[in-house]
């Protein structure tokens, strides 16, 4: 019996050696600088089988978290597997990030090591306090690496369960900084294996599928859905370098993809381009993922010829309460998600505590169904948030983990997603705190205050936008001074938080203690594109070498 990752890989691997495992076509191939092609279930069990030797002779093992700062390359998946068959927990690292989310990551995670891009070696070495040693190598020069600074917790021989830490992922916060998701063994391989069995209109075929995915590996969606269900079934991975929507079908049709993995970004810019003779000559059968315009949802099925399954989950909660709305009929354009199958829980709850009445929004509460097989209600959900037995307490009120989303039930069971409860701004499938946005913001000298907001965004979803008040007045609407605000936040942080309005205001919509009047300035923020006192920074945000 597989109790982690790498069992279950080796499982596939000794079975089916020959088969793909990794494809890197060939748009990927160039924006990395790498050959195309693919890698076998067997070469790349070799591979890891001589990684997890070097860190195991480093003395690396349970008890260490290694950060993975790699891209989607293939590179993650061979280290992520080496040090999970020692013990080590990995840390996926947003290539985005910038310092202060480096040095914040490096030292809530308290990583012992990171491998990394060469041209990032000396952002994660500085991101280390003095007090925190941290070994930083690259993939191509593990052979040089130092031993262990840090002792392991293991035993010997090696007592690892489904239950060991597997890796640890970070979520942005509604308040403040992100919070580090820690994940079990069992997490990823219940994500692979309810994807293997859930069927329907997802159903895939043993040692046939070809799953085609931009989407990062610092994300649940790709690291444990995409990766864990090709390797649980023995399918092929094609894990491109991100979405280029004028190559995406090209890159379809040569990798022979017959699963694709989207946000709700995707098919509207693949909608926007002009149709053509070819626009369903591709393998895929279905998508998966969520967000789709409802405006959309159709007219894209229909001109390419396959369904869009919505789906919902979180980072915390896993396989242990996803939805998938995979059986028909479906309900498309009208943002359902389906119904939640019998092993997962769902309550709507108003704000006073009472559940919601049909078709009556409220916030959803999940957990995982008790049963003659499982007697835990948090299955599949994450372990904890690290070092904070708080949030954890507060995120699993009343035995239910409260997703902060508003969520509304028809007379039928179908679920439909109405807005969020959190303070998120989701732009391009990217969560973003305004709270951390407004924390970098208010440094800049001519800032007095400042709030963060979404406004809509046609492709985005959301884009952020600030609230400035400043101290000088004769700065009123001046874009040079937008664009000196919105370059303090591309110095620090990812690109795609940085402001791409700048609305300068008189004052803020705040209650009388003095904080921040969310629901108002959301309202507010729909409105201000486009008024003479918001300037349009989203030229500035581009993604950075």
């Amino acid at each position: 019996m597989a109790h982690t990752v790498f069992d279950t890989f080796v499982e596939v691997a000794r079975r089916q050696p020959q088969a793909d495992f990794l494809c890197t076509e060939a748009h990927t191939a160039q924006a990395y600088g790498t050959a195309p092609g693919t890698l076998s279930y067997g070469d790349a069990l070799a591979r890891i089988e001589a990684l997890r030797q070097q860190y195991s002779a480093a003395g690396y093992g349970l008890g260490h978290r290694a950060g993975l700062l790699l891209e989607n390359r293939p590179d993650f998946f061979l280290h992520w597997f080496a040090l999970n068959a020692l013990g080590v927990s990995v840390v996926p690292i947003n290539a985005d990030l910038r310092s202060a989310e480096l040095s914040f990551l490096v030292e809530h995670s308290e990583m012992t090591l990171a491998v990394c891009l060469p041209e990032r070696v000396a952002d994660l070495q500085a991101a280390a306090s003095v007090q925190r040693r941290l070994e930083v190598i690259t993939p191509d020069r593990i052979g040089g690496l130092a031993a262990a600074s840090v002792p392991t917790s293991q035993t010997s021989p090696i007592l690892l369960t489904r239950d060991t830490e597997c890796a640890l992922l970070y979520t942005s916060g509604t308040t403040g900084r992100p919070k580090g998701c820690v994940l079990s063994n069992d997490y990823f391989l219940l994500a692979g294996e309810w994807y293997a069995r859930i069927g329907g209109l997802c159903t895939l075929r043993s040692g046939e599928e070809r799953l085609i995915t931009p989407l990062p590996l610092s994300h649940m969606n790709a690291m444990a859905y995409s990766a864990m269900a090709m390797v649980v079934k023995g399918g092929c991975l094609i894990q491109l370098d991100r979405f280029h929507p004028r190559t995406w079908w090209d890159s379809v049709r040569a990798s022979k993809a017959t699963v694709i993995h989207y946000l709700g970004v995707m098919p509207a810019m693949l909608l926007s381009a002009a149709p053509r003779a070819d626009d369903r000559k591709h393998r895929v059968r279905f998508g998966f993922g969520a967000g789709v315009d409802k405006r959309q949802h159709a007219a894209f099925e229909s001109r390419f010829g396959f369904p869009l399954l919505e789906a919902w989950a979180m980072t915390e909660t896993g396989a242990g309460a996803v939805v998938i709305a995979n059986q028909a009929p479906r309900w498309v354009g009208v943002a359902s998600f389906g119904r939640a199958e019998p092993a997962v829980e769902v309550r709507l709850v108003l704000e006073d505590g009472v559940d919601a009445a049909v078709d009556e929004p409220g916030e959803l509460w999940v957990r995982t169904a008790l049963s003659a097989d499982n007697s835990n209600p948090r299955k599949g959900f994450f372990t904890e948030y690290l070092r904070d037995p708080v949030a954890t307490s507060e995120a699993w009120g009343h035995g239910w983990f409260h997703t902060g989303d508003l969520v509304r039930r028809d007379s039928q069971g179908n679920l439909y997603f109405v807005d969020r409860k959190k303070n998120v701004i989701r732009r391009s499938g990217e969560n973003i705190s305004a709270v951390e946005v407004e924390s970098v913001l208010a440094q800049h000298p001519r800032v007095k205050a400042v709030a963060v907001a979404a406004t809509p965004d046609d492709v985005r979803g959301d884009e952020v936008l600030a609230c400035v008040v400043l101290h000088d007045a004769q700065a009123w609407m001046n874009t040079a001074v937008a664009h000196e605000i919105t370059q303090l936040a591309l110095d620090q942080l990812a690109y795609y938080k940085a402001p791409g309005f700048v609305a300068f205001v008189t004052e803020l919509p705040l209650t009388v203690s003095q904080k921040i009047q969310r629901a108002q300035l959301k309202l507010l923020a729909a409105g201000l594109p486009g008024q003479s006192n918001c300037i349009d920074t989203r030229q500035l945000k581009k993604r950075q070498p």
